[in-house]
């Protein structure tokens, strides 16, 4: 299988500040990669590039074998984005900006009405942009970027500051973009969501890639394995941690499992957080 997107020693600067340091990394077809990272790692600088907002100082991307202009309608045609900055008409209804940008696209069809429902607009799709919520607007990005079926999908924090249920609906987006064999590219400072989301995630820290793994062969590098036990007795809690690792490490869990104290077992293993500091050494903090 070929790459959906393939990127090779990408690199910006901003006048003096290096924001991407010769980055390299590929997006495979029904893959999501998590570019996790705090703000001011160089993730939204990145996916400018990989979308032809910015133009590299050096290093190659190429898209679906082509490669990436913003001057090439071929390329254009089959990617979506998805930024934090809302380009939206305010004056126009959810339904206007939707079949506007199907025209765009030179689309002969496009299901608004199913596009809006499936955002949970249907009800709003005749109101102004200018009258939604950030949630409302934020799913309305996401219609109109699922909007030519595309090919590569590139989401920069598109669930950020968001309440939980405009969130629930844009994650669930993407993984269905995914099961359609759309390659998506999501940057995030969101540990969770990254772990939630991805297949891949890759370690932006001051413009440099440190990692790129999928979250479970992180969590077995980095993370340790054990087991934490709460046990009450009277009025008495306490919690036991077990090492899976210890040689009686099995002969403890029966035991206490076989006392009548267990009130709750749970596994213990490193998040994505604790994994991104202990190998970046900085924190996700925003």
């Amino acid at each position: 299988m070929d790459p959906a997107l393939f990127v090779e020693n990408l690199s910006f600067s901003y006048g003096r500040l290096k924001a991407v340091q010769g980055i390299s990394f590929h997006l495979n077809p029904g893959e999501i990669l998590g570019f996790l990272g705090p703000n001011g790692a160089g993730k939204s600088t990145t996916i400018k590039m990989l979308t032809g907002l910015l133009t590299p100082d050096t290093g190659s991307i190429q898209i679906l074998g082509m490669k990436m202009s913003l001057d090439n309608p071929e390329v254009q045609a089959r990617i979506g984005v998805c930024f934090e900055e809302k380009n939206l008409y305010m004056n126009m209804t959810g339904r206007e900006n939707l079949k506007f940008f199907s025209r765009l696209f030179g689309l002969k069809y496009c299901d608004v009405d199913t596009l809006l429902r499936r955002v949970d607009l249907a009800h709003r799709a005749d109101d102004r942009v200018s009258m939604y919520s950030k949630g409302m607007r934020q799913r309305l990005m996401m219609a109109r970027a699922i909007i030519n079926s595309p090919d590569v999908l590139f989401l920069d924090e598109p669930t950020d500051g968001l309440d939980p249920v405009s969130s629930r609906t844009i994650r669930n987006i993407i993984r269905e973009q995914a099961v359609r064999g759309a390659a998506v590219l999501l940057t995030t400072h969101d540990m969770w969501e990254a772990d939630e989301l991805s297949d891949r995630v890759a370690f932006l820290n001051e413009g440099k890639l440190y990692v790129v793994d999928t979250p479970d062969s992180l969590k077995m590098k980095y993370g340790r394995r054990s087991v934490k036990i709460r046990l009450g007795g009277g009025n008495q809690v306490r919690e036991e941690i077990i090492e899976l690792g210890a040689a009686d490490a099995g002969d403890r869990i029966r035991e206490l499992i076989n006392s009548d104290n267990v009130m709750t077992i749970h596994t213990e293993e490193a998040t994505l957080e604790d994994i991104f500091i202990e190998i970046t050494g900085r924190g996700l903090d925003v």
